[in-house]
């Protein structure tokens, strides 16, 4: 690799560790720490205004105990390591149905249950932020919620007859009729979405827990993927089935396919199966190549494009973004081909640019297709959460070296 190369990754690294450490981490241990009612606020609007009584969802705590364990497990951090604390306390003392199983979707801003409906995408980030603060403390209270939720999902979600898991149900454990993550979901019994956050969650308690029945489930997950999800004619994500694996969607996400396509490569890697790992690394190299249809000139990712209405939203969200640039480094390390790598820089730079609200904190929503950040979307809320930004700081922290000396 050449002297510019080197010099160029050295400050991608040092620009995601900057980003982390002074301006996301520091947004969410100073502006959303509920001193009144515990835990972490519920919502902050687009113009950086906290909003009261509002309600707080399981992914956005389950996220924050994940992005703080993370970062303390990385960087050592005592303030890391308290705001970790604090969320895992509030998560276990708040959010757990100690009745029925499992956890809820949403609580009132004062901690009571209020939407109780057990979403399995919900469970599986419960799962990889507990697995996570337990690999960065070594909390065995956190460890044994993590596996109860484990065994919770394969009890109740999965799906014996026909392979995968179903998406949500009732407080009581029956499947609801309406199975959706969000109004602008397809209502089907089994998403990529959902086994996507199961095979990350799954992947990271298989670190910390080397069961072997987790580790049957984990590779399961990664064959179904690879049997399944993956379209063997596009390369791309198909995103919604009904209950015997048919396609009932053509919608194609670019921020999905690319972070499918490191995960997936993640959780093979997780396994000690040589042949699987090299059937993932074939598919996850395609995988992320026809994400890369939606990568623009100016080095964003645009967020999905209908094949059947012929609709491509431009809007450059914040989640994509960071996992465009995980997804390319992992593509580099995969093949050695530094135009991947030299996409991931330019990727980081339109971040930099444009998305990092370098005034208030964070990073903003999205970036309309007019160029002008989105200040009509949440700053942090129910979906806005430090997970995608953090963890592809930490990622290009932790691959750097690699990527340095390949």
């Amino acid at each position: 690799m050449g002297q510019a190369m080197n010099q160029s990754i050295h400050q991608l690294y040092a620009g995601m560790k900057s980003d982390l450490i002074q301006n996301i981490l520091p947004f969410w241990s100073q502006k959303m720490i509920d001193n009144s009612f515990g835990g972490f606020h519920g919502r902050m609007n687009g113009k950086g205004e906290l909003i009261g009584g509002a309600e707080k969802g399981g992914i956005l705590n389950a996220r924050i105990l994940w992005t703080f364990s993370a970062a303390y497990f990385h960087l050592h951090d005592p303030v890391c390591k308290r705001m970790a604390e604090r969320s895992r306390n509030y998560m276990i003392n708040s959010f757990f149905d100690r009745e029925f199983g499992g956890t809820y979707w949403k609580i009132t801003f004062d901690g009571k249950p209020l939407e109780t409906k057990k979403q399995i995408y919900s469970q599986a980030f419960f799962i990889y932020a507990l697995a996570e603060y337990y690999r960065a403390v070594g909390d065995r209270v956190s460890l044994k919620e993590a596996v109860s939720l484990y065994r919770l999902i394969e009890e109740r979600s999965f799906d014996r007859e026909r392979n995968g898991y179903f998406e949500a149900y009732s407080r009581e454990w029956n499947l609801l009729q309406d199975l959706r993550l969000s109004a602008k979901d397809v209502n089907e019994k089994k998403t990529t979405n959902t086994h996507l956050h199961i095979l990350e969650a799954y992947t990271g308690l298989f670190r910390i827990w080397k069961d072997d029945e987790l580790g049957r489930k984990l590779k399961n997950l990664v064959r179904i993927f690879l049997d399944k999800i993956i379209d063997p004619v596009t390369h791309h994500l198909r995103l919604f089935f009904d209950e015997s694996w048919e396609s009932k969607s053509l919608l194609i996400s670019y921020g999905h396919d690319i972070e499918a396509s490191w995960l997936i490569y993640e959780a093979a890697k997780a396994l000690d199966d040589t042949e699987l790992l090299n059937n993932a690394s074939k598919a996850c190299i395609s995988l992320a190549n026809a994400a890369l249809e939606g990568f623009q000139s100016d080095g964003s990712l645009i967020y999905e494009t209908d094949p059947e209405t012929g609709h491509t939203d431009m809007e450059r969200h914040w989640w994509p973004q960071a996992e465009a640039i995980v997804g390319l480094a992992n593509l580099y390390e995969l093949t050695g081909n530094e135009g991947y790598l030299a996409q991931a820089i330019k990727c980081w730079d339109y971040i930099s640019r444009n998305l990092i609200d370098s005034t208030n904190g964070e990073w903003y929503w999205s970036i309309n297709p007019d160029g002008t950040p989105n200040l009509q979307d949440d700053k942090a809320g129910f979906w806005k959460c430090p997970y995608h930004n953090g963890r592809a700081c930490l990622e290009i922290m932790d691959r750097y070296e690699r990527m340095s000396d390949f």
